[in-house]
């Protein structure tokens, strides 16, 4: 796996620090994974970061300190890093480093820490008068707005997923059962260069294309079904997202008709895209032209969703995408950020239809990163 170099980790630190003042932290717990890989490359089942005003500690069990070691001896470990054994528990280890470290008080990620995980760090950390403040979506600030790198990785991930979406819409065949149309897809996603899936693969057919996410099974596409493919990759962490749906054989009218309801509001969406709009905008855009088929009831989900470290991360692009850090203001859309547009409408039992593509936010207004065809494909 390809990594950040340690020099853009002590850049994203440092950014980070910037907002304890703000935040009326001198520390922050980092406990999510994706955030404890943001900012230490290190990815692992467990493990946490305690980030100080001027060290930072990355806290590991024994199964990985050996690896964690090495890495930040390595081009990608952060300069300045020191890695923590867990002696006995992470709760333990943890209170022993804060009562050496003197942070006062210490920020924690509210959303990825347990309740009882928090009582009993409460009650340990009163012995040394250090208090616990809930924080909110602190790194998620920064990982909000993707740097070069990240960039890099995601336009070279989205060129990969759209080659192995035009193979398997060119590969679909009457007969095939939707798992088993899946697992070639899976198999394709590993053979272009991923990590592996970024989600379970979508393959529905017929009745089941009116199922948002509908989990693949032994339906046999048929000819004349409508069949909707939507999948992702990993990319040396990075997530990839796309869909698209296909005609089994000459379409019917009705589902040419679905089809260009949600290729115009995905169009309608795309058109809105540019730094200062809000995320409802850009819903309300697609939203609105569904509604203007008369399909409006049956767009059940948000127009997108955030793409990074995670394949489903900020900003979230609905009727009221809040903002990460203040939870009651909508999002404000700006260069770097990057999220799927993705409207569907959906039609039980007849069927549905999806179009999904992934984008950049761009200093005047968006570049796509995905490239395939968005017409309705006949097979």
């Amino acid at each position: 796996m390809s990594l950040v170099p340690g020099t853009r980790l002590l850049a994203r630190l440092d950014a980070l620090r910037l907002l304890f003042d703000g935040a009326g932290v001198s520390a922050l717990l980092v406990t999510a994974p994706a955030n404890v890989f943001y900012l230490s490359n290190f990815r692992g089942t467990a493990g946490m970061l305690l980030v100080g005003a001027d060290r930072a500690s990355l806290i590991v069990d024994p199964r990985y300190i050996s690896s964690a070691g090495a890495l930040l001896e390595s081009a990608a470990g952060c300069p300045g890093m020191v890695t923590v054994e867990v002696a006995s528990s992470y709760e333990e280890t943890l209170v022993g480093v804060l009562a050496d470290c003197g942070a006062n008080p210490v920020g924690f990620e509210s959303r990825h820490v347990t309740v009882s995980r928090h009582d009993w760090l409460v009650d340990a950390l009163a012995e040394f008068h250090i208090e616990l403040l809930r924080t909110t979506g602190l790194v998620e600030q920064a990982r909000i707005v993707k740097d070069v790198y990240e960039l890099e990785k995601l336009r070279d991930a989205g060129l990969r997923i759209s080659r192995v979406m035009s193979e398997a819409l060119a590969g679909l065949r009457p007969g095939r059962p939707e798992r088993e149309v899946a697992a070639d897809i899976d198999w394709a996603i590993q053979a272009a260069g991923f990590d592996g899936p970024s989600f379970d693969t979508i393959v529905a057919g017929g009745p089941n294309t009116a199922l948002p996410h509908a989990r693949p099974g032994q339906r046999e596409l048929e000819a004349g079904d409508l069949v909707l493919l939507d999948f992702g990759g990993v990319l040396d962490g990075y997530c990839v997202d796309l869909s698209r749906t296909a005609s089994l054989g000459p379409p019917t009218g009705e589902a040419i008709a679905w089809h260009k309801a949600v290729f115009e509001g995905h169009a309608a969406a795309l058109e809105v895209v540019r730094p200062g709009v809000t995320v409802g905008e850009v819903d309300s855009a697609a939203r609105r032209t569904i509604e203007q088929h008369g399909l409006g009831e049956f767009f059940v989900h948000g127009t997108g969703h955030g793409l990074g470290l995670e394949v489903h991360e900020a900003p979230r692009i609905g009727k009221s995408g809040p903002s990460v850090s203040a939870p009651g203001d909508e999002l404000v859309l700006k260069a770097g950020m990057v999220f799927t547009i993705e409207p569907g409408v959906y039609l039980p039992p007849r069927g549905g239809v999806r179009l999904e593509d992934d984008l950049v936010v761009t200093a005047t207004g968006y570049g796509l990163l995905t490239d395939v065809s968005r017409g309705l494909c006949v097979v």
